[in-house]
């Protein structure tokens, strides 16, 4: 096994945490675009914090299963990894790390084994990506219906919490209605979240069910095995010693012609 299959975790993983990194860097940028407004700084403020303890979480499934903690943490830069989960603006600049570790892995395995690996492990790669986009609509729908809603007449979504509650509740197809668009642009945008939220549960259930349900590798390998009490062992058993006897009575056969002539 090369260094950087050992290290890499799954294609659709380091892909997912390569988005988050990119989207964590943007989200820098973005609080400087917004400074002058408070409501929107907030959202990217609450985001990084939720992108912090996913880093935080990635952090330590990577240093439990590396297979020299040692050389993760100072070689592969996992203090880098430890330092930039903390929530503070000064170090997040610290993920672009994490990025080129996805880049880097990805290179190495080549794109070829890539879609490969994507196409064989279907069920994850579909649930990462719908994951990566229910983050993405979390952020920027919240963005969007609070731009679009905050100044609206009659509009109940004016804050940063009003926002990313009424995100929440849609993308989830909750929907408890404390919370809603008054404008057309704000309805076609909660259409569009409850689609995309209909499709990342639905696609997270069927992935739950295929985990649960489905047997695994081994055991359909052992099921397909017959044991020792089968009908088909025992055929298997009888075609055998058939063809023993068979090639014995031959054995006879020729020996009796031998004797004849």
């Amino acid at each position: 096994m090369t260094h950087s299959s050992s290290e890499l975790k799954s294609t659709g993983y380091e892909i997912f945490i390569g988005m988050l990194s990119l989207l964590s860097i943007l989200n820098l940028v973005l609080i400087y675009a917004f400074f002058e407004d408070g409501s929107l700084q907030d959202i990217l403020q609450a985001m990084n914090a939720l992108l912090s303890g996913v880093f935080m979480a990635d952090f330590i499934y990577r240093l439990l299963t590396a297979s020299s903690k040692g050389n993760y943490f100072f070689r592969q830069y996992g203090w880098a990894d430890l330092v930039a989960s903390v929530p503070l603006p000064q170090l997040k600049i610290l993920r672009i790390f994490r990025l080129f570790r996805v880049y880097r892995l990805l290179r190495d395995i080549g794109p070829k084994n890539v879609f490969r690996s994507l196409v064989d492990d279907r069920a994850g790669s579909a649930l990462f990506t719908l994951l990566g986009a229910g983050v993405l609509v979390l952020q920027f729908g919240s963005l969007a219906i609070l731009r679009i809603e905050q100044y609206a007449t009659d509009g109940n979504i004016k804050t940063a919490s009003d926002a990313l509650w009424y995100t929440v509740v849609t993308i989830s197809t909750v929907g408890y209605g404390d919370q809603y668009p008054v404008t057309r642009a704000g309805r076609l945008l909660g259409a569009f979240i409850i689609v995309v939220g209909v499709g990342i549960f639905g696609t997270f259930t069927g992935y739950l069910a295929n985990f649960f349900l489905a047997p695994s590798r081994k055991s359909a390998a052992t099921a397909a095995e017959p044991t020792l009490d089968s009908p088909q062992f025992r055929l298997q058993q009888l075609k055998l010693l058939m063809t023993q006897q068979q090639a014995e009575v031959e054995g006879i056969e020729v020996l009796l012609q031998k004797q004849a002539s």
